[in-house]
């Protein structure tokens, strides 16, 4: 069970005190964590969870009628539930569980890239992650398809007059990130998804970012699909989520064959099983996907609303110190409050790699490198990036520990630390 805790105003005290890996000290120091947009720590409730399955439950599930089976169906099931209600779905039925956002994008890429024909358009941005980048590279390897971009504006985020020329009466696709995880800039979703259904297009977001950080609801966004993962939402590892709407997946293609996604198999052919099952192919991660409601449940009693004007306050907080360095470049938007809770930087032509490790020795995490955007990367005009990130654990104390980090790293590369 979640522990009840005052969340109004947020109490990350009480929040800390249920992540026992926040305990812990890293080099003889006591563990900041701020490298959240590449996954979260998870609470003790979303730990228990995972104990709790395979200690009392674990069976397969859909298939059994003995009492393990249906009581581990009936968990698994009511995740599905949980999630709709999270985002707004209209059923249970529109939610299809992955290994991660890639896959679902993948899945995507694979059923509705193989309608497309030789000049028919793919809109991407320019603030892509790898993952709605190459799929949509290789279904215009084999369709013929055009992939188009949307570009960014001078305060490098997804630029809404661009979007209008790129998505032109030839698209019939547009996928773009939510929040990126890189500028931490906001897509202004709902815009974009106008322009898509003014020419029919399929509209996709990658909610990867922002799932996690802001309440989502797919309806006000207007789109027809998009794809979160569960370990970057407090969650375990190897669960995504894709949500599409009901008259669009129930017309899509099965993306794997096997057990479960079937109704009725002959030797010569097959029917499929009913949404979303048809998208569900064999023994799914039972555990993880139970395990990721009890994150739900965690992230409902904060609120996402909650959790939203925590991580703008901190955010604002780091770009505010971090600005006042000598020598350090933001990326992304200029006004902490048209970003969300990532903050990615360079610091005195000093390696980002060098950064992240000297600051480890610090006991702070943080990330280094493209950050599987290297396509932005190039247009940032960088190879690389240091990143820290932040989520609903995180105080103002970790954003302080982080500068006299990249003080000390300056130090060891001969800059004068007061500067």
């Amino acid at each position: 069970m979640v522990t009840a805790v005052d969340m109004t105003p947020l109490d990350t005290a009480a929040i800390r005190a249920q992540f026992p890996i926040l305990e812990r000290e890293v080099h003889g120091n006591p563990l900041v964590y701020l490298d959240n947009a590449a996954t979260t720590q998870k609470p003790q409730a979303v730990i228990d969870s995972l104990t709790s399955y395979y200690s009392t439950m674990n069976a397969n599930i859909h298939r059994g009628l003995h009492t393990l089976a249906e009581e581990a169906t009936a968990a698994y099931e009511g995740v599905r539930q949980q999630v709709a209600e999270l985002i707004g779905a209209a059923s249970h039925r529109e939610v299809v569980f992955t290994r991660n956002t890639t896959e679902s994008l993948n899945l995507l890429a694979y059923t509705l890239g193989a309608r497309l024909q030789p000049g028919d358009e793919i809109v991407l941005s320019a603030a892509e992650h790898h993952s709605n980048l190459v799929p949509w590279q290789l279904v215009a390897q084999r369709t013929g398809a055009v992939l188009r971009f949307i570009e960014l504006n001078d305060d490098q985020q997804i630029d809404v007059d661009t979007a209008r020329a790129a998505i032109t009466p030839n698209a019939r696709i547009v996928s773009v990130v939510h929040i990126s995880n890189v500028l931490g800039s906001i897509t202004p979703i709902a815009e974009i998804s106008q322009m898509a259904r003014e020419v029919g297009a399929s509209m996709i977001v990658d909610a990867a970012q922002s799932a996690p950080h802001i309440a989502v609801d797919v309806d006000d966004l207007g789109v027809d699909f998009m794809a979160f993962s569960s370990h970057k939402m407090l969650g375990p590892t190897g669960v995504g989520v894709l949500w599409g709407r009901r008259e669009l997946l129930a017309d899509l293609d099965p993306f794997l064959g096997g057990g479960e996604m079937i109704s009725v198999v002959t030797r010569e052919e097959s029917s499929w099983a009913a949404l979303p099952h048809k998208f569900e192919a064999g023994t799914p991660n039972i555990a993880d996907v139970i395990a990721f409601g009890a994150a739900i449940q965690f992230l409902n009693a904060v609120g996402m609303d909650a959790v939203a004007a925590h991580d703008a306050d901190l955010t604002a907080y780091a770009v505010e110190r971090m600005s006042r360095l000598e020598g350090l470049d933001i990326y992304g938007p200029a006004d902490p409050s048209e970003r969300s809770a990532v903050v990615a930087f360079n610091y005195r032509d000093i390696h980002s790699h060098d950064i992240a490790t000297i600051l480890d020795r610090s006991g702070i995490a943080v990330r280094a490198g493209h950050h599987c955007a290297q396509p932005l990367m190039r247009t940032l005009g960088v190879p690389a990036t240091a990143r820290a990130s932040f989520y609903l654990y995180n105080e103002r104390s970790e954003v302080d520990a982080l500068i006299d980090g990249l003080l000390e790293a300056g130090e060891r590369f001969g800059f004068d630390r007061g500067a």
